[in-house]
């Protein structure tokens, strides 16, 4: 048997792709704070996703306890694997018994681009592991196959998910979730969660006749019940889009 190959393993070059966590401060009760807010809307998202701990946005005399960001990560159940560093961390970082990574980034703008991509592009990923039962499943393949249209209401707990646009006739009510890579368009009322864009899309937009929601979001960038809506928008037929990171949400001129 040649000493190079082996029956029983192999040891090979590759990549995995993994959640970024970004660090872009130094204050650990604010990042604990903000991570608990940020998550705490869809836990179920992240349960059990691992995570590499990108330093690269701190300044160059800044460090941050790294067990204590890890022990952070596991109290919402994330799982962190290893350490993205810049060439003037990797000393401080290595102490702290996580291999160090290599980051190849897809998008230009390096630890940016991923930090405005991490959140809801994994939350897609997690919420189509978790299809409907196929008996309880209320949507049909449009023609195109990059629209998936919903011609039912979405009781509690049901979850869609689109690998481009997203068309919903029916009523999402309260604990329902559509979700999209593309546009979301809801021709009745929005009580539950409605996420666009999610793999990263900016210019992924929401239109709905009657925004009623729990929870809005494009590219990972969300509002939620805790921050009330103007009565300009309140049950009205709108569209949400983002402008330089935030959401906008405009009434729909429809006469």
């Amino acid at each position: 048997m040649s000493l190079n190959k082996s029956p029983y393993f192999e040891l090979r070059s590759g990549s995995v792709d993994t959640l970024m966590f970004v660090v872009k401060t130094t204050d650990l009760d604010a990042l604990k704070s903000e991570l608990t807010r940020r998550f705490e809307a869809t836990p179920e998202f992240f349960a059990g996703d691992v995570v590499a701990i990108d330093l690269r946005r701190l300044g160059e005399g800044e460090r941050i306890p790294l067990a204590e960001i890890a022990h952070l990560l596991d109290s919402v159940r994330m799982r962190p694997l290893g350490i993205v560093a810049a060439p003037h961390q990797t000393g401080w970082a290595a102490d702290a018994g996580l291999p160090l990574l290599e980051a190849r980034d897809r998008r230009g703008g390096g630890a940016k681009a991923d930090d405005r991509q991490a959140d809801e592009g994994k939350q897609a990923e997690r919420a189509a592991s978790q299809p409907l039962p196929a008996a309880e499943a209320p949507g049909r393949q449009a023609p195109s196959a990059q629209t998936l249209v919903v011609d039912r209401p979405l009781r509690s707990g049901q979850q869609v998910y689109a690998k481009g646009d997203l068309i919903v006739l029916g009523l999402v009510s309260h604990g329902a979730e559509v979700i999209a890579e593309g546009n979301i368009h809801i021709y009745a009322p929005l009580r539950g969660r409605a996420l666009a864009g999610v793999h990263g899309n900016h210019g992924a937009r929401i239109f709905c006749t009657c925004l009623e929601p729990e929870l809005i979001s494009i590219a990972g960038i969300y509002r939620t019940t805790e921050n009330p809506l103007p009565a300009d928008v309140l049950g009205k037929s709108v569209q949400i889009r983002l402008a330089e990171e935030k959401l906008i949400i405009e009434p729909l001129r429809l006469t």
